[in-house]
């Protein structure tokens, strides 16, 4: 009979579908629930921990900058909060509407942003750093899954290309890079914190549940800068640039007592909140890496080294004959023949034949041993980095063209920093006070260059260069006695001198009864009809040391001249060069 024919055998086989059909149901159902209950009872902990890992995340908090400030407390750098926006390709979706106004935002090009959208390759990509928190809070807004906001600081300087050079800059990760920032790094930088935070699944902070470590901000920094003289060195130097169609100019005003640096300027500068001025020519802080040869303001330093020697006195007379001699092949000149003169008229008028002559009579190592105790060839140990050692060979290698040369400056090279500091030996009875360009508490440590006796004989002849028949009465301060040097030589370029370019410069001091103030000023290369220091650099010196002093309160030393006329330039005498 077959199968198929009876209906009682066809029964029995439902039932046993059915049967077979209901146990595998309980089986999966037992299975289930044993599993659960293994998972929940003896495995809770562990699933509990990665559930917790899934959700939470430690994140770090961002610490704090210090604080850069003047020495009268005036902030010069600052950090403000900014968000960097990124974003997981692998998890954003953005509509074309919604790629449009995120380009419109960060002012970019939409088709950039969709195709870093698209590509899933990576699991994260910088949108853009260091967002303004409003941009950020806009970008927010949008709702794109995928797109996430991290806190951050970014530094701002208020006084922008005015105090560029000094401060420095900071990276896009707010590490040093020029200037006081890199040169305290260590004490500038903060210690990062950190928190545990709930995040949803697009990565949002939902909750914090506690902080681990709290972030240390920095620690603040206060600068020797008087941002009131910095700003006026900065504007008198960057007129003087441009009036003389220079290719740069370097400023620095010392507190001659304490070696403190009241302000320190370049031009051109570059603006530190905007890296789109970041160009390596301006970048550079000049008046501490470029080192050139300084020409006749090094004349007071050999003259004081004559002295010290014993070889001449200030009124000594030397005989410059018709204003030129030959030593060797070379051939010394003066711009004017001036005869017969002193040592003190000889510093007056700048006579290159007179310091070579004295030169000639003095052994080279008593002019190098002061050199060296001024601080030529090494580093100024300002605080700053990049600085200069100069150029200053020894002198057993000199010859005597070279010994009569460098006497006027040529054959030597200095920083205008070093040159500068060499200065507050004549201000301080010849000792010269260490430099700083951080406020100084308590009297300056000091190295003696010269005597006292020295000094003040030298002092005397550099403010007969500010009078009537000197080099730069341009370098006058109403109601101030002044004393001062100019420098004007030709640039060393290629291995030789081009006797169309010149580097002109004044350094000097007042009220000269007392200095208190150190001022130096050089201008690379003036483009004009005007290329002597008393002409171009002298006037810059008296603008920012007359200002200066006003600002420091320091009591005048001569009467004013209430109906002060400009100085006649037939009353200049042009300097050898």
């Amino acid at each position: 009979m077959s199968h198929h024919a009876h209906p009682l055998l066809r029964l029995d086989l439902q039932r046993w579908r059915m049967r077979l059909t209901l146990a595998l149901l309980f089986a999966g159902f037992a299975a289930l629930s044993a599993r659960a209950v293994y998972l929940q009872v003896w495995q809770s902990e562990f699933l509990s921990d990665q559930g917790e890992k899934r959700a939470q995340r430690v994140e770090p908090i961002p610490a704090y900058r210090g604080v850069i400030t003047d020495r009268r407390g005036e902030p010069l750098a600052v950090s403000t909060p900014v968000e960097t926006i990124w974003v997981n390709p692998r998890e954003a979706a953005a509509s074309p509407a919604q790629i449009q106004a995120l380009a419109n935002i960060l002012g970019r090009d939409p088709d950039q942003i969709a195709r870093l959208f698209a590509d899933k390759s990576r699991a994260f990509a910088y949108l853009e750093r260091l967002v303004e928190p409003a941009k950020a809070r806009q970008i927010m807004a949008l709702g794109i899954p995928g797109v996430h906001g991290k806190p951050a600081f970014r530094r701002y300087y208020p006084a922008g290309e005015v105090t560029a050079h000094v401060l420095g800059i900071t990276n896009i990760e707010d590490q040093g890079q020029e200037g006081i920032e890199l040169a305290y790094q260590s004490w500038l930088t903060g210690e990062a914190g950190a928190q545990r935070v709930v995040k949803d699944r697009p990565g949002n902070v939902v909750e914090v549940l506690e902080r681990i470590k709290p972030p240390k901000p920095g620690r603040d920094l206060a600068l020797s800068l008087n941002q009131h003289i910095q700003y006026l060195a900065y504007r008198e130097l960057s007129d003087a640039v441009r009036q003389h169609q220079a290719r740069a100019g370097s400023v620095i005003v010392l507190d001659a007592r304490t070696g403190e640096i009241l302000a320190l300027a370049n031009s051109p500068s570059f603006n530190p909140n905007s890296r789109a001025t970041y160009v390596p020519d301006r970048l550079r802080n000049r008046a501490i890496t470029d080192a050139f040869e300084p020409g006749s303001t090094m004349k007071p330093l050999f003259v004081a080294a004559a002295l010290e020697a014993g070889v001449v006195r200030p009124d000594t007379p030397i005989d410059t004959g018709p204003g030129w001699f030959l030593l060797g092949d070379k051939r010394i000149t003066d711009t004017h023949p001036k005869g017969l003169m002193t040592v003190a008229r000889s510093i007056q008028v700048s006579s290159n034949v007179a310091v070579a002559k004295i030169a000639l009579e003095m052994r080279g190592e008593d002019y190098w041993r002061l050199l060296t105790r001024a601080g030529f060839g090494a580093q100024p140990k300002s605080g700053m980095p990049g600085e200069a050692s100069g150029r200053l060979r020894p002198y057993s290698s000199w010859r005597p063209i070279e010994k009569a040369t460098m006497s006027y400056g040529h054959g030597i090279s200095v920083s205008l920093l070093q040159l500068a500091h060499a200065y507050t030996a004549f201000a301080n009875a010849g000792v010269m006070p260490q430099l700083t360009s951080l406020r100084r508490e308590g009297a300056a440590p000091g190295t003696r260059v010269m005597s006292a006796e020295t000094a003040n004989q030298m002092l005397a002849m550099l403010e007969l260069v500010t009078e009537n028949g000197g080099t730069a009465p341009t370098a006058r301060v109403d109601g101030y006695r002044v004393a001062g040097k100019t420098g004007t030589a030709h640039k060393l370029i290629k291995g030789s001198y081009d006797s169309r370019t010149y580097v002109s410069s004044f350094v000097g001091l007042a009220p000269a009864s007392d200095p208190r103030l150190v001022v130096a000023v050089v201008i690379d290369e003036p483009g004009g009809r005007d290329y002597y220091g008393g002409l171009v650099a002298a006037p810059v010196f008296s603008r920012v040391m007359s200002g200066a002093l006003r600002f420091m309160a320091i009591p005048p030393d001569a009467p004013f001249d209430i109906e002060r006329k400009p100085v006649d330039r037939a009353n200049i005498v042009a300097e050898a060069v």
